[in-house]
């Protein structure tokens, strides 16, 4: 078999940054949720100025972008663009008894990520909010039943009630992600919140994203092994 000398630059590019085993880390970390970079070097032990040399280089090649807090706009967040890695093989990276999709008002984004999930995985499911609101909102509702899903449940819950040390905490905003306790077991996804636009096409754009996200996180998940 011959080299290919033909092969794209961009290809050669995205396998010389994973060749490195501290960029590697850093891929497979971003491949569960979004990390702050100081959470990426007290993750993986390294120093400020070796992790922004490796996230340049993650970055010129496409594999990563950054993205501000919808919270707090000092914050910045590192995501994985997941579309660079599709020639990569992913292996289960996590095991999980229950996930709980976390919000702030557990009323559009949390549980429409809990009812993607329950299609796409074995592991049980449910959503709670930080501040949970009187009820599920409409355009959620509507935007779950354009594409055929039915919610998890007609209220809305709080995450004191709901979460316990055994859970997968996704939170899928950044005020969520902010506030709940660090000892939780969390994944964190960067969805901004549809409601203060309150139109049918962000609940669209909102929905398109998890439904992405969902995807990879249940391709990597497995059910945790009995007690």
């Amino acid at each position: 078999m011959e080299i290919d000398r033909n092969a794209s630059p961009e290809r050669v590019a995205l396998h010389q940054a994973l060749a490195d085993p501290a960029r590697l880390a850093i891929v497979d970390a971003l491949a569960v949720g979004d990390l702050a970079p100081g959470e990426l070097g007290r993750h993986l032990d390294l120093p400020s100025n070796l992790l922004a040399h490796h996230l340049r280089v993650l970055a010129q090649v496409g594999l990563i972008a950054r993205g501000r807090s919808h919270a707090d706009r000092r914050r910045v967040y590192i995501r994985l663009i997941p579309s660079a890695l599709e020639a990569v093989h992913r292996r289960r990276v996590l095991t999980a008894s229950r996930v709980v999709f976390a919000s702030t008002g557990n009323a559009a984004r949390s549980p429409l990520a809990a009812d993607l999930w329950t299609s796409r995985s074995a592991v049980p499911v449910t959503s709670a909010g930080t501040r949970p609101g009187p009820g599920l909102n409409p355009r959620a509702i509507s935007a779950a039943r354009r594409h055929g899903l039915s919610l998890e449940r007609q209220g809305t819950a709080d995450v004191r009630d709901v979460i316990t040390p055994h859970d997968l905490v996704v939170a899928v905003c950044d005020n969520a992600y902010e506030k709940l306790d660090p000892g939780l077991r969390r994944v964190h996804w960067s969805v901004p919140d549809p409601g203060p636009v309150d139109t049918d096409e962000i609940f669209e754009d909102v929905l398109a994203l998890l439904t992405e996200r969902v995807d990879r996180l249940a391709a990597l998940t497995a059910m945790a092994p009995g007690p």
